[in-house]
């Protein structure tokens, strides 16, 4: 059983969602209030272990009396407040911010995408075959993850993950200004020589599967990766007695990946190279 720090209580906000009162802890954000209402609005950059960005504008929601719309993910409920999430202006944006994203990168690994273009009738090809953001390989520089930033939708969770927020590494920031505007190492020096420790956490973050084990990418490529065959199961790394929660993703009987539960107290989906990718021995793999 995983505790829960509660906290000190706070008091209530009550506004206005969709033409239904609702009430909500105050600092809850407009995205909180529509999920702990069953209000789907959707969010590629937003994590719930970081720091909103604003950055993919795909939640955002109307608010009346605001001469623009609102990120729902950073955009805190205040009392009074008048919040529609489905209107002709709101679905207009998604749909326009769907297309450019979807013409510009490869979504083809983004969970839910498929359902939200086909839902805003969103039409990609429209903006031509020459869109494409950036046209390079896959980075596999190294045994344990691939960079295919052609899937990168630069929402710089992985920046953050990597950065101030969580691990402090720094191994990767944005580098280049407007369309040439892409993430990268220092320098742009393979992985192996850069500042990267390879915690995977920002893998873990990544909404898009730009950032992706080598394990998956490969059997993504092979044509044999089936996330409908996959168990999940929750356990405790053994390595150490910090007491991180680990998901094994097991396909087949073996471990596909690991991620981390984001609720965990301890570690908040964050783990360190061991408990993310120290599970060849458990197959019988042998390290180089």
């Amino acid at each position: 059983m995983t505790a829960i720090p509660l906290g000190p209580p706070r008091r209530l906000v009550e506004f206005t969602l969709d033409d239904t009162p609702v009430r909500v802890p105050e600092g809850s954000t407009l995205l909180d209030a529509c999920r702990a209402r069953g209000t789907d609005v959707p969010t590629l950059c937003h994590g719930d272990t970081l720091t909103p960005k604003n950055a993919c504008r795909v939640c955002v929601v109307e608010v009346e009396g605001a001469r623009t719309l609102a990120p729902a993910c950073s955009r805190r409920a205040e009392p009074g407040m008048v919040v529609r999430t489905d209107t002709a202006r709101t679905r207009h944006s998604r749909k326009l911010v769907l297309e450019l994203l979807a013409s510009s990168v490869d979504l083809s690994t983004t969970p839910g995408v498929g359902g939200w273009l086909k839902e805003y009738e969103a039409k990609p090809d429209r903006f031509g075959p020459d869109a494409a953001r950036v046209n390079e390989a896959p980075k596999k520089d190294n045994d344990l993850y691939v960079r295919d930033y052609g899937k990168c939708i630069l929402c710089y969770k992985c920046v953050d993950a990597c950065g101030d927020q969580w691990q402090n590494s720094f191994a990767i920031t944005v580098a280049g200004r407007g369309f040439d505007a892409r993430i990268s190492t220092e320098y742009a020096a393979p992985l192996p020589e850069s500042a990267c420790v390879y915690c995977g956490n920002c893998i873990e973050v990544c909404p898009t599967g730009a950032l992706s084990f080598r394990s998956e990418f490969d059997m993504r490529e092979a044509g044999t990766w089936d996330e409908s065959a996959q168990t999940e199961t929750t356990t405790v790394c053994a390595y150490c007695g910090v007491g991180c929660n680990l998901t094994l993703h097991v396909q087949e009987n073996r471990i596909v990946k690991v991620s981390s539960p984001h609720d965990n107290p301890v570690t908040h989906g964050n783990l360190c190279i061991k408990g993310r990718f120290g599970f060849t021995h458990v197959q019988g793999q042998g390290v180089d």
